[in-house]
């Protein structure tokens, strides 16, 4: 049947013979027929359009015989839980390869369409998925709209304008050289293109999204390969974020020469309601929305009906954009970008609706590419025809990767480090498919070379992100061979300590051990006070000197140190303390303490024990459990039980005094080692008392002789120089099992010590902790550290496990 209308397009292009070739059986309900339409020339083209009765939406029941797969609804429904069981199984597989997410999803994705189950006539005459096609693909739509929304309130812009040099000129780069010779190979193979791709404005854009890096991209990668607190991590997201805003600006420059190519003028008003668009979001919801942050109390989330608000604004600005003729995902984009990051209203969106994106909306994303995605169709179609865009892309990521790394070597980056990060800013993943979605959009792509695209990029994908993950160790840096510890440090140079601050709950305990380790002018200290936040809301992480710049309003913490500058001012030369604030991701928080100790040459850090972790690689971590693995100097942990009482900071110049009784558990090992130095310090103090009990094994069954001469070496130097120190009294305890040493800690426990030191396990003879690994609830604090911080052990007296730096180099 033919019918005659005058019409201005439809949404397939005429003579489309991949397509005819691979038609699939059409099911009897649905109604072939042919659209013809009249050229300016008066010629006419014909095109198919498939007329189909729509069912109800709900089955009546397969009690009924009503086959509930020839639905919409249940056919939403099982495509959701389809897409989402491949994608698991083949995340299952694929994750001992080092794969990230974005591979197993675009499997998922192109599973469920025409490369595989779609090209089953069973499939289609029992399950039918042409009846639900129109809800999934516009519910993936909405999926990219979320996901651009997400990620825009996570970047911080205002990064940009700490840019320096290296990531600039890296970036420019990287960008310039690869999109201009892409460019340049495009116009060389125009003529074999067709006419849409074959256009400056289709070649421009695809050249630029060759050279362009997409932080949303790299962000969920390197989260995943937990490098995000990592040094290649850092520099690669800063210089991504720099690629992103070319990328903002090529997307735009391309969308008005498409407008041009009809009207100049409708270039014209494209631009202006982009200038609108920003002046609104800019001039008056921003400053909304940092007002409503600085407004919301700490600790506090902002209103539900504002966050419902702010999420309806996502499919407001995708509204607006399209009737502007913008890219729909610019909108929630740039409303995302509006919206300050970090605690408070970037958490709480986050919080609220990225679930809901990630585990619902973006699988009919990945439907959506693989209802694109035809291999068969890729496998028919003339090369001839494909051959120009292969070269454009083949190029363009060799030119990226090696031009990258060309240019950090220039900035003397090194080796390892350089190749890793031109690997990292060669990664592809979801604005790739967005971009590409959309040129389907805009019949600039057919379905072979949509395939030839989404193949290729994940390919690239593939192959990259386990090389990253083999070549790059985070951890290398702290390796060293030189000693920083307190055994160590010469008497004579100033000690210098990290003190880690988690939560205000822990600061006061925390100024106590520092007023125990008896700062004076002979023997000063040197403070680097770390307040560390997770990294929620927001995607950059943040090593802040408050020497150099202020905090974030919304990373303040202004009473610890104002709490800290009065003990300073107390202390006066005998003590120094510089403060710092740290964002992070829980799972490489390890890393900013590591990263600066290693900057501030110190030799201890200490960190108050709180036993909440979480679960990385299915393995739960804890901070304190990676900082000891990692650490490039010595470590202390304090569990605090409140009875760590000293000299507090009150007004003027005066303090409040209080005697303090010590008891050092000496079990041997380097680690004893170093809490006895640590001890010997604190007893220098005329106000401390300290009781040293040193475990022997019976018979010296089970002893290291090396570690015994150690041992032997260093409690003769401590005795010697304390023999006449009325304050200290020295004990031995001979035991032949882990029950005689519990016997004998509980024996001398009277309820009279304020704090009890031990070594946490290096090099303890494990004759005399025999049976006691059966009861360890906390590796993080050893066997005997466990053991005293427990509720079993009958004392309120706080706990200062110590480990000395293990030497890695």
């Amino acid at each position: 049947m033919t019918r005659k209308f005058l019409v201005n397009g439809l949404s397939q292009s005429p003579n489309n013979d991949w397509q005819q070739k691979h038609e699939h059986s059409i099911p009897s309900r649905i109604l072939q027929e042919k659209m013809v339409k009249p050229t300016n020339h008066k010629s006419f083209s014909t095109y198919e359009i498939l007329c189909q009765v729509q069912p109800n939406i709900h089955p009546s029941g397969i009690f009924y015989g009503d086959n509930p797969l020839g639905h919409a609804f249940s056919l939403l429904l099982f495509h959701l839980i389809l897409v989402y069981t491949v994608t698991r199984i083949a995340r299952f597989i694929l994750k001992p390869l080092k794969q990230p997410n974005i591979v197993s999803q675009i499997i998922g994705g192109v599973i469920v369409g025409p490369s595989f189950l779609g090209r089953s006539k069973w499939y289609h005459r029992n399950i039918k998925p042409e009846a639900a096609q129109f809800l999934m693909s516009n519910l993936g739509v909405m999926g990219f709209m979320f996901f651009v929304f997400i990620y825009g309130v996570k970047m911080d812009p205002s990064l940009l304008r700490k840019s320096g040099k290296m990531h600039i000129s890296i970036a420019l780069i990287s960008i310039t050289i690869p999109t201009i010779v892409v460019f340049i190979i495009g116009l060389c193979f125009r003529k074999m293109m067709d006419k849409e791709l074959g256009s400056v404005s289709s070649i421009g854009v695809l050249s630029g999204y060759l050279g362009i890096t997409a932080f949303h991209v790299l962000y969920h990668i390197l989260k995943e390969l937990n490098l995000l607190n990592s040094d290649v991590g850092r520099f690669a997201l800063a210089t991504a974020l720099i690629s992103d805003t070319f990328g903002i600006l090529s997307i735009l420059i391309f969308e008005a020469s498409k407008q041009g190519e009809t009207k100049t003028e409708n270039a014209l008003w494209y631009l202006i309601s982009i200038v609108v668009i920003f002046t609104v979001l800019l001039g008056c919801f921003r400053p909304v929305m940092i007002w409503i942050n600085h407004k919301t109390p700490e600790g506090q989330q902002v209103d539900q009906s504002l966050v419902i608000a702010l999420l309806l604004g996502v499919f407001v600005m995708a509204f607006i954009t399209d009737m502007f003729g913008i890219a729909i995902v610019n909108g929630p984009l740039w409303l995302g970008l509006a919206i300050p990051d970090g605690p408070g209203l970037g958490a709480t969106l986050v919080q609220k609706s990225e679930t809901i994106m990630n585990e619902f909306l973006m699988p009919f994303s990945f439907i959506l590419i693989g209802q694109h995605t035809d291999i068969f169709a890729l496998a028919s179609f003339d090369w001839k025809n494909l051959k120009p865009l292969f070269l454009m892309v083949l190029t363009g990521y060799l030119l990226k990767f090696f031009v990258t790394w060309v240019a950090s070597m220039y900035w003397r980056m090194p080796f390892r480090d350089g190749l890793t990060f031109s690997l990292i800013m060669s990664l592809r993943g979801q604005i790739e498919y967005i971009l590409f979605v959309h040129l389907m959009d805009k019949k600039i792509l057919n379905v072979p070379e949509f395939t030839m695209l989404v193949i290729v990029t994940t390919a690239l994908t593939a192959t990259f992100t386990p090389l990253v993950a083999i070549l790059y160790d985070p951890t290398r840096p702290y390796i060293l061979n030189q000693r920083r510890n307190l055994q160590h440090n010469p008497p004579s140079e100033e000690l210098r300590i990290i003190l880690c601050i988690l939560n205000t709950e822990n600061t006061n305990g925390l100024i106590h051990l520092l007023d125990v380790t008896n700062p004076t002018s002979d023997n000063p200290i040197a403070v680097s006070s770390l307040r560390l936040f997770d990294l929620a809301g927001r995607a950059t992480p943040l090593l802040i000197d408050h020497t150099k710049q202020e905090a974030p309003h919304i990373y303040k913490w202004t009473p610890t140190i104002n709490a800290l500058r009065s003990y300073q001012q107390i202390k006066q030369e005998c003590m120094k303390i510089q403060f710092f604030t740290g964002v992070a991701p829980k799972q490489s928080m390890f890393q900013t303490i590591c990263e600066l100790s290693l900057e501030q040459e110190a030799s201890l850090i200490i960190l108050p024990f709180i036993n909440r972790g979480f679960y990385y690689h299915g393995v739960r971590r804890t901070l304190n459990s990676q900082v000891l693995d990692n650490a490039p100097c010595s470590i202390a942990i304090l569990v605090d039980k409140g009875l760590l009482e000293s000299s507090l900071p009150t007004t003027g110049n005066s303090m409040r005094h209080s005697t303090h009784q010590f008891a050092l558990l000496f079990l041997g090992g380097a680690d004893a080692r170093e809490a006895l130095v640590y001890a010997d310090r604190m007893v220098a103090n005329e106000e401390v008392s300290l009781m040293v009990i040193r475990f022997l094994s019976h018979n010296n069954v089970g002893d290291n002789e090396m570690e015994k001469k150690l041992d032997d070496g260093i409690v003769t130097s401590f005795w010697v120089k304390n023999e006449r120190n009325q304050r200290v009294a020295y004990k031995e305890v001979v035991v032949k099992n882990g029950e005689e040493t519990i016997g004998a800690i509980q024996d001398m426990n009277d309820g009279g010590f304020d704090l009890l030191i031990v070594g946490r396990k290096q090099g303890i003879n494990p004759n005399i902790l025999t049976g006691l690994s059966e009861w360890s609830e906390s590796d993080e604090l050893g066997l005997i550290g466990d053991y005293v911080s427990s509720q079993d052990f009958n004392g309120s007296a706080s706990v200062l496990v110590v480990q000395q730096q293990v030497l890695r180099g």
